[in-house]
């Protein structure tokens, strides 16, 4: 077998050398303009991650906040609070620029001294154009708070009694009461390629938070007394048997045994005597 060789004499070899070094630095510079060209438009948008991240928890809180006003406020303690009412302090206490005062019937303003100043886009513009654009409903998308209650069993451990359930015992058991709140955010200016698809995304951030709210407090021991009187199987015939037995006791012990108080608590009540209580 017969391999040929050529020797190249020293100055065609180092133009050699040379042509291969310079096509080698164009090659470098051309793949580095390639990965700057997608590596630096994503770093200068990271920023807005960020702050997509930021709404959400904000917006996470706020569902928070409204679902647990009902707690306080409801047609079993006082009364609702008004839906405006809600949203607008919604607007104020989780989008407002943290240092702007919350007062009383305040309303957020679109203007700078209102708006949270890190949510904005590298062109300087508002993320959040309005604070229309956060809207708080209820349940289902519902605008009032009737429509936040989803079927839930609340009401189930009543059903191991016999003649009991939460409408006799009068607790409500209306279900699960659910809050969202949802903000429309900005689009990034469409006029530079590098910001894609941050120009077209139309984000809109949703959260909500449900809870069984009501705890079935009494607002008075008689009230207590009232409920638990009714956990009985035969709670509706409470009166007729305790007169029936009064009735049998009385004739074979003449009245010297006092008659029974079914279904009756106020032998077991926790009462101080008058006689201890402190005066004033």
């Amino acid at each position: 077998m017969m391999i040929s060789l050529i020797r190249l004499r020293p100055r065609q070899s180092r133009a050699l050398e040379r042509t291969l070094h310079q096509s080698q630095r164009g090659q470098a510079l051309v793949e580095f303009i390639v990965l700057a060209t997608v590596l630096v438009p994503l770093f200068l948008l990271m920023p807005m991650i960020a702050k997509y991240q930021d709404v959400a928890h904000a917006t996470q809180m706020a569902s928070r906040y409204v679902a647990f006003e009902a707690t306080t406020h409801n047609d079993s303690q006082s009364s609702w609070k008004p839906e405006a009412e809600l949203a607008g302090e919604v607007r104020r206490r989780f989008f407002r620029n943290s240092d702007a005062p919350v007062k009383t019937a305040d309303i957020a303003g679109d203007f700078d001294a209102h708006r949270n100043l890190f949510w904005r886009d590298p062109f300087g513009n508002p993320l959040i154009r309005s604070f229309n654009d956060v809207a708080v409903s209820f349940g289902q998308g519902g605008a009032t708070h009737a429509a936040a209650f989803s079927a839930a069993r609340d009401g189930a451990p009543f059903s191991i009694l016999p003649l009991a359930s939460a409408a006799t015992i009068g607790v409500p058991a209306r279900g699960i009461y659910t809050g969202n709140v949802s903000v429309a955010l900005a689009n990034l200016p469409g006029n530079l390629r590098m910001i894609e698809p941050f120009n077209t995304l139309n984000l809109n951030v949703s959260r909500h938070t449900s809870l069984i709210f009501d705890g079935w407090d009494s607002r008075s021991p008689d009230m207590t007394n009232t409920r638990v009187s009714r956990l009985a199987p035969a709670g509706n015939l409470y009166t007729p048997i305790e007169d029936l037995v009064g009735l049998a006791i009385t004739a074979v012990d003449m009245g010297r045994v006092a008659r029974p108080n079914v279904g009756r608590l106020e032998r077991w009540s926790d009462l101080v005597p008058t006689d201890r209580l402190v005066q004033p």
